[in-house]
């Protein structure tokens, strides 16, 4: 978690963006992030050269001594962060404007930076040499705190930090899920060393950093002390889609700075026929977009076979069990309208994970995990690809609590049921018999198909009601009669006091 003077940096460099006139949040990330990938390059050049001349191996430097920037050849140094940041403020700016962004987007076809694809088509947007140095002064800074820090993954957390500042929705119903929320996901599903995890709509990447984290927490010496497993981590075990580049940068670069090299995150209408995925991935976790519609047309066919609708949240519960491997696993968000919604298509996929998959849990939660981004009610469905069905029971959880406030402002409170949810559902076996008027329940999968396959845990949950019991009419009328004997001579003395004699 970035606290104190780290954090006073940050939002410092965020005020800094917006008294220069750049405040939508995207743009802002979107700027810091070419500016910190482009002081990276110099800072694992600059390694890759002392690691070189220490073991007396041959080096060429990025940065050469003669670099080729469309028609004209410079000097490479100048390119260098810790060489134009000296520079005065004007030249900086024509440095960075007319060389070093030309030159990070011609990096595409240098397989030894991993950053370097999704530089392609950057555009520098700062509008004044004045904003450039006090930026860059500003990142150096921020720098220089991170490398001081003791925290493990600092880069991570700053990242994070600035991703949290995106308080606006984006368009076809995406916004940014709540960190505790990907958390309690992935601790869920505990990913294994060699799973192929992928988030279809990822969006800034959550899903996939939050796995790569747990990952190094709890599978460290498998992961890092293995060559086959290391190498899986770092180039092929993540895998991430969306249609907006500005969103796949800033997921890719959340990624490199979490340590993982070379993630697999591209451009991509996951819901079309160009995706040609199928049985590729072992764990699928996501929030899917869910408030657009499609053009059927632009959909690919094989997903209108499961549920024929243009409702994105259908259509990507149709693509997670189509790219799932048999025996992979599903934890994905959904709206409460999936779970109970009427037409064929909300009916139709729903049947399938019940009768054909393996559906483990329905967790519902408050409509106010989503805030200030939106106020929908939502769902975690978890599932297993079988196609041979699977489902006995199914476990049902009634989240009312996550802590935090479930208002506008999502203060932090006391109350939180992430904790007994992760502990209840890696010891289900052991919710058999508990009462459906308790926080979490099994429900028989027959009775699931009786009520025509609907999910909503209203339906299934039992209310307690409590008697109350009144005292008679007559006594309840008598206290009153006795408070108003009360305040009549607290009046009446309150006047004497005052000198009052009698009303006026």
């Amino acid at each position: 978690m970035i606290t104190g003077e780290l954090k006073n940096r940050i939002d410092g460099l965020w005020d800094m963006f917006a008294a220069g006139g750049l405040v939508n949040p995207l743009e802002v990330i979107e700027q810091i992030t070419y500016l910190m990938f482009i002081r990276d390059l110099d800072d694992s050049d600059n390694k890759r050269a002392k690691e070189s001349e220490m073991l007396s191996l041959p080096f060429q430097s990025l940065f050469g001594d003669e670099v080729r920037i469309g028609e004209r050849v410079i000097d490479g140094r100048q390119l260098k962060w810790s060489v134009f940041r000296d520079f005065p403020a004007d030249r900086m700016y024509g440095i960075v404007q007319e060389w070093v962004f030309p030159f990070i987007k011609g990096l595409h076809s240098n397989r030894d930076s991993a950053y370097s694809r999704y530089m392609g088509d950057a555009i520098f947007k700062l509008p004044t040499p004045l904003l450039l140095s006090k930026v860059v002064d500003c990142l150096d800074g921020i720098y220089e705190l991170m490398n001081e820090s003791q925290s493990a993954d600092v880069r991570g957390d700053v990242y994070e930090y600035l991703l949290s500042k995106i308080a606006q929705s984006g368009r076809n119903g995406q916004f940014r899920t709540p960190r505790h929320i990907i958390r309690m996901m992935v601790e869920l599903m505990e990913p294994a060393a060699d799973e192929v995890i992928c988030d279809p709509a990822c969006g800034t990447s959550g899903f996939l950093v939050a796995s790569g984290e747990y990952l190094k927490e709890k599978r460290r010496d498998e992961i890092f002390y293995d060559r086959e497993k290391k190498e899986h981590y770092m180039n092929r075990m993540f895998h991430g889609y969306d249609m907006d580049r500005t969103m796949l940068r800033i997921g890719a670069m959340n990624m490199m700075t979490h340590g993982i090299e070379n993630p697999s995150i591209e451009y991509r209408d996951s819901l079309s026929d160009q995706n040609g995925d199928r049985e590729m991935y072992s764990l699928v976790l996501a929030n899917p977009p869910f408030k657009g519609s499609l053009d059927a047309e632009s959909v690919s066919g094989d997903l209108l076979k499961v549920c024929k609708t243009k409702k994105t949240e259908l259509l990507f519960l149709a693509l997670f069990l189509r790219v799932l491997k048999i025996g992979g696993r599903c934890a994905c968000i959904v709206p409460d309208g999936v779970l109970f919604g009427s037409s064929g298509a909300h009916k139709a996929i729903r049947k399938e994970i019940v009768e054909n998959q393996r559906l483990q849990a329905v967790i519902s939660m408050p409509s106010g995990v989503f805030k200030p981004y939106a106020g929908v009610s939502t769902a975690i469905l978890i599932f297993t690809k079988t196609d041979h069905g699977g489902t006995d029971e199914v476990w049902f959880y009634d989240m009312t609590a996550d802590g935090f406030s479930l208002d506008d402002k999502r203060v932090p409170v006391s109350d939180n049921d992430i904790p007994d949810i992760i502990q209840r559902f890696k010891c289900v076996e052991q919710e058999k018999g508990r009462k459906r008027t308790e926080k979490s329940f099994l429900v028989p999968k027959q009775e699931i198909v009786d009520n025509g396959y609907d999910l909503s845990i209203n339906k299934y949950k039992e209310t307690e009601y409590v008697a109350v019991e009144y005292p008679p009419t007559k006594e309840i009328m008598r206290e009153l009669r006795e408070l108003e004997r009360e305040i009549k001579a607290g009046m009446d003395e309150l006047e004497r006091l005052l000198g009052i004699d009698g009303e006026e």
